[in-house]
This record gives structure tokens, sequence and C-alpha cells, in this order.
């Protein structure tokens, strides 16, 4: 069954985003039901707000966002420059939303090649890039509580905020340990291959130990380097999305005086694990922000901030998109540049 839906994928590449953007749209909307009856006419209206130069520095603040995501990839392989990490970051990203798994990985492999990386070292560096934001987006929710602490916080924040550290505090955990041993290592790989065999039979464990030593081997040092400004420059990046949102809601018209920037920063970090989801969450998360922006600033103010959610959703989302394609483009030119048929 799991073959026949794959294959499925392959030969249709818009089947995966299409079904993800609905099922998340679709719980969105259900959450939204329970918000209020949104006038889209007002939706729409609050959009045409939106001049040249919104959109100019939204794009900025993409740009930026953009920035910090690719420091942790070039950190922990001292050999892509910054420059090829931005663009390794953005193809492997556009890729991995319209194709099935393991596209996203084939991708980097090739352009760790062209560039001249050992790719082991490169899906390294990838892996260690994808710890990194599990740690920072469950380090979110405790910020956002920082940033609300002068407010009431409901009792459901706290838990939230104290799962998420609490599970951010294992990923940071378990990254210290690898580099403390290959004893330590080993026990990692042999403790994950049991929990994941309880799901999938065939796993073994000591290739999974002996895959964690040699993975220890080879990023021992950089890891010792790069983890803690890896840490803040993702943590910057989750600071610079709440900005853009901050950007597009002053866009539409909400003011400060709706809805001021401690609830809507605070308010974003406390969601974030909801990024969790298909498609950086597109449709939980933005309910779960709409509930809580309107029960600021009123559900009068409604359309508008559903409205700074979309102008949101299609800058960090669509112009990711746009960039990664652009990026795979100009990779792909560049290697036929450099090997001429």
């Amino acid at each position: 069954m799991g073959t026949t839906i794959a294959a499925a994928l392959e030969r249709r590449p818009w089947v995966k985003p299409l079904v993800l953007s609905s099922v998340s749209v679709a719980v969105g909307w259900l959450i939204v039901r329970f918000v209020g009856s949104i006038d889209w006419a007002q939706v729409g209206a609050a959009i045409s707000r939106l001049t040249a130069y919104n959109w100019l520095l939204l794009a900025v603040g993409l740009a930026v966002r953009q920035s910090f995501n690719a420091v942790p990839l070039s950190r922990f392989v001292p050999e892509l420059p910054f420059r090829r990490s931005v663009v390794s970051d953005l193809g492997a990203n556009v890729v991995g939303t319209f194709a099935p798994p393991p596209s996203d990985v084939v991708l980097r492999v090739s352009m760790f090649n062209t560039w001249g990386i050992n790719p082991v070292d490169g899906m390294a560096g990838v892996t260690m890039n994808t710890l990194a934001f599990y740690a920072v987006r469950f380090l979110a929710p405790v910020l956002g509580l920082l940033v609300i602490s002068g407010q009431e916080i409901d009792r459901r924040q706290w838990i939230a905020a104290l799962i998420s550290a609490l599970v951010a505090a294992a990923v940071i955990g378990a990254l210290l340990a690898v580099m403390r041993g290959d004893r330590i290592a080993a026990w990692i790989g042999r403790t994950a291959a049991r929990i994941v065999r309880r799901f999938r039979k065939g796993v073994d464990a000591e290739a999974w130990a002996t895959a964690v030593v040699h993975f220890r081997g080879r990023m021992n040092v950089n890891l010792r380097a790069g983890l803690v400004p890896s840490l803040v420059a993702l943590m910057a990046m989750v600071i610079t999305d709440s900005l853009i949102l901050l950007g597009a809601l002053r866009a539409v018209g909400v003011a400060s005086s709706q809805l001021p920037v401690t609830d809507i920063v605070g308010a974003f970090l406390i969601a974030y694990p909801l990024t969790l989801m298909p498609l950086f969450g597109l449709g939980v998360m933005d309910a779960a922000l709409l509930a809580s922006y309107t029960a600021v600033a009123g559900t009068a103010w409604e359309p508008d901030i559903v409205a700074a959610l979309a102008v949101w959703r299609v800058t960090t989302i669509g112009g990711q998109l746009l960039l990664g394609a652009i990026a795979i483009a100009a990779w792909r030119r560049s290697t036929r540049a450099s090997h001429p048929a």
C-alpha cells in the first residue's frame, strides 16, 4: 500500500502539496468556525490597503529570515560558503514541498557533489541543522512567555511552554551527549532503533549504534563550534518570522492600540510548535493565532487579522517557494557553465 502511494506521488508531484494544503486549510477552517463568521469582503478590502512599499518591506523581512535560516548549515559544514547554504536550503524546501521524500536529499547531495563537498559531511550538517531547528521550535514558547510576562498568562500557555521546554531540553541534551564519547553515542543509536522498531520491523539496533558513532566522529568538532551560533541564528529567524506578521498586521491597518507588539510576538512564539504540521502549520497555526489576536483586539478586527495572516503566508510560503525555484535554476545554470557538454 505504501509503495503504491509513493509511486502515485512520483507520477503526480502536484498531489502531495494539494493534499497537505487541503487538510491544513480544512482543519483551520473548522477552528475558525469557532471564532466567528468572517466577512471576506472586508478581508479583501484590508489586503488591498497594502502598498508597493509594504510588500517591499515584507520581502526584505523574508530575505533576512532566510539568511538567518542558512547560518547553521554553513557552520556545521565549514566547507560550505554562506551563499551556497542559502541556495541549498531554499532548493531543498521547494523540492520537498512538491515531491515525495527523499527528493530533497537527492537535490542536496547533487548540490554538494557539484560544489566539491563530501555528501556524507554535507548531510551530517543537514541533520545537525534539523535537530537544532527542532530545539529552537520548542524553545520558542518559553521565549513567548517571557515576551508577555507582564500580562495575565493562561494556564494552558504555561503547560504548553513547559512541555515544549522539556522537548527542547531533550533534543539539546542528545546533541551534547553525542559529543561526550562513542559509548553514549552508541547508546543513543541503539535506543532510537528500539523505539523505531516498534513501528517498523527489520531495524538493526547495532547498525544504528555504529552509524551514530561514525556520525559523531565526523561532526564532533563542527558541532562544538556551530551549535550555539546555530541556535541563536535560528531563534533570530523565528523572531523575524513574527516581525513579518507584525508588519502585515500594521500594513492592513491593525494598530498597536488594538493589538500591541508583545501580544503579536508572544502569541506567535507560543504557537510556533504548530509549524510541525504540514506546510508549516498552514491553517492550524493561523487559526490559533486568529483566536489569540481576536481575544485581544476584539472580533471587529477579525477580517483585518485574517487578511494579515494571508499576507504573511503569501510572503513566507509563496515567497520562499519562489526564491527556491530561482535558487535551483541558478544552481543548474552554474553547473552547466562549469561542466559544459
